[in-house]
């Protein structure tokens, strides 16, 4: 939304390892089945990749992410070979898409975009995204962006591992969308410029900033938009521990209160295509430097990622349904 330092790799790698650890016997194991009423079954994403994407996104090394600077390139290159691991298909000859950054052509941004295809219907896509950039360094200070959006980011490469695992019927467009905090710019670009036809978009669902609650609560911010989406959500609200929230949709409750226009998700509601939008409440520590890794409540993570994940398979079962509905 618009720690620990580390010092050498020895250092790295050693957290990682505790991290890991504390992560696993904190969570429940990521390997277990769901079902509920529409057969909705599957294995949850790998607890132990989540925070080790988190745990490296928030570096020293990475600088704080701002587009365009060394650390958001190291990022890009992260989520690129993430993705290249994978072998997830290209839209193009690269998983980048340049675009030019406001008000500066000497620099330029890069969405990082991968697909899976669908078994059933590959010209259908659901579109996962979450922005891997932040504020950098501002005032000799590091804004580590832990939360806003290396949570988001690290739950779309952990999603995107367990899909590739576990195909979909629909194809999925996983996108980690570039230059947010510098007005969607990333989003908006890839919507102007999307290499997929927008009318085979069944819905975007975005995550920005999904890692922290005190309240053990998470917003699914787009129903009052798209009213057919909330059954959905109901749904998945009886297979999860966290409480999921309706609400920061509705503009006549003031701007402030209302997330419409706040995250990568815009760009999509703009061109007509549904949206949810899951995402916390502000923090103390939002667009702070204290943003840090060691603020993140890994427990209820792990839940919301396992939650979102559940949310895309029911979206998947239901594709038809969706597309009659809008």
């Amino acid at each position: 939304m618009f720690g620990c330092k580390l010092k050498n790799c020895n250092t790295l790698a050693a957290l990682l390892l505790a991290v890991t650890t504390i992560f696993i016997t904190a969570c429940p194991a990521s390997k277990r089945s769901i079902t509920n009423k529409d057969s909705v079954t599957g294995d949850l994403p790998d607890s132990a990749r989540l925070i080790h994407h988190l745990a490296y996104l928030t570096t020293d090394v990475m600088a704080g992410r701002e587009a365009a600077t060394p650390g958001n390139l190291l990022a890009q290159q992260y989520i690129v070979q993430q993705f290249d691991s994978l072998q997830l298909k290209k839209t193009g000859e690269s998983y980048l898409q340049p675009f030019p950054l406001r008000n500066d052509t000497t620099r330029q941004g890069n969405n990082v975009v991968g697909i899976i295809r669908g078994t059933r219907y590959p010209d259908r896509y659901i579109v996962l995204t979450a922005h891997y950039d932040h504020l950098g360094i501002r005032n000799g200070k590091i804004y580590y962006g832990a939360d806003d959006n290396a949570s988001g980011t690290a739950a779309l490469l952990a999603m995107a591992r367990y899909f590739k695992q576990h195909p979909l019927e629909h194809s999925l467009l996983l996108i980690a969308f570039d230059a947010e905090e510098k007005g969607l710019v990333g989003s908006r670009y890839f919507a102007d410029n999307s290499p997929i036809p927008l009318s085979q978009m069944v819905m975007n669902i975005n995550m920005d900033m999904i890692s922290r609650n005190d309240r053990n609560e998470i917003f699914a911010c787009g129903t009052h938009h798209y009213p057919f989406l909330k059954k959905y959500v109901d749904t998945v609200q009886q297979l999860t521990p966290v409480t999921i929230r309706f609400g920061h949709d509705d503009s006549s409750l003031g701007s402030a209160q209302d997330w419409t226009t706040q995250s990568d998700h815009y760009a999509f509601h703009q061109k007509k295509i549904p949206f949810l939008y899951f995402g916390v409440e502000d923090h103390p520590d939002y667009h702070k430097p204290s943003d840090t890794f060691d603020k993140i409540n890994k427990s209820f993570y792990y839940q919301v990622c396992a939650m979102i994940t559940r949310f895309v398979l029911i979206i998947d079962r239901n594709g038809d349904r969706l597309h009659l509905s809008q």
